[in-house]
């Protein structure tokens, strides 16, 4: 497993699977746009501006998805050093700021025609905001602390902290009386969203999963290399 997890096998392998992802991401953003914008029925309540929320719901998973990945590599980084780790969430932690971003901003531009407004100080909006405030602390944790010892701790601290905060985003809706509608696509129990809908949305999700990855490979590659640079300035 450690093996496995060591910086040059993880660049080795990141590199094919960059070309791989290289070759169907296009196709399926092409069907992803078709489907989303042409295909998928307007809202009865809310039209067309509901078609935001294929690009709206996606960034926000993705964030909160990013954000527990960050976490999980956190503790186990804490726990057992393994210093690729520590490459991985690095490169994470970006991208879950910028789908963190565009989920608050569609969200406000979705909020506009059907709230009357940009923004309010809705439970799920405000926790939003405040995981955006999570992830660029814990940026600028690793990039500005050079002890990388007191680095990981603190990152690990932001990180475990940050998790109550997803428990917060989760179950905002239902602990409050908030104007953000409640789950309407969930694993374990009923998906309210209609099937002509869900399939867009699914699509539109396995779009921005894919260009995150194919970010996160890029990024990881990147900081790989200047690990390298660094260990061979002090030869």
């Amino acid at each position: 497993m450690i093996k496995l997890l060591n910086p040059s096998n993880i660049f080795h392998f990141a590199g094919k699977i960059l070309n791989f992802i290289k070759i169907f991401i296009m196709p399926i953003i092409i069907i992803g746009i078709i489907f989303s914008l042409f295909l998928s029925p307007k809202d009865y309540i809310q039209g067309d501006a509901a078609r935001i929320m294929y690009v709206h719901v996606p960034s926000a998973w993705i964030a909160l998805l990013s954000f527990a990945t960050i976490s999980f590599l956190c503790i186990l980084n804490f726990i057992f050093k393994i210093k690729s780790l520590s490459l991985i969430y690095k490169s994470i932690a970006p991208i879950g700021l910028t789908f963190n971003l565009i989920a608050i901003f569609t969200g406000a531009f979705w909020g506009k025609p059907t709230w009357g407004t940009w923004w309010v100080w809705d439970a799920r909006l405000t926790s939003m905001l405040i995981l955006m405030f999570f992830y660029v602390i814990f940026i600028f944790s690793y990039k500005f602390i050079k002890n990388t010892e007191k680095s990981s701790r603190i990152c690990t601290s932001i990180s475990v902290l940050g998790l109550i905060n997803l428990i917060i985003i989760k179950y905002s809706v239902n602990w409050w009386s908030t104007l953000h509608q409640t789950s309407s696509v969930n694993l374990i129990g009923e998906t309210t969203v209609h099937f002509s809908m869900l399939i867009p949305l699914g699509i539109m999700c396995i779009v921005f999963l894919l260009y995150s990855a194919m970010i996160f490979l890029m990024k990881y590659k990147i900081e790989t290399i200047r690990v390298k640079k660094r260990s061979l300035k002090k030869l």
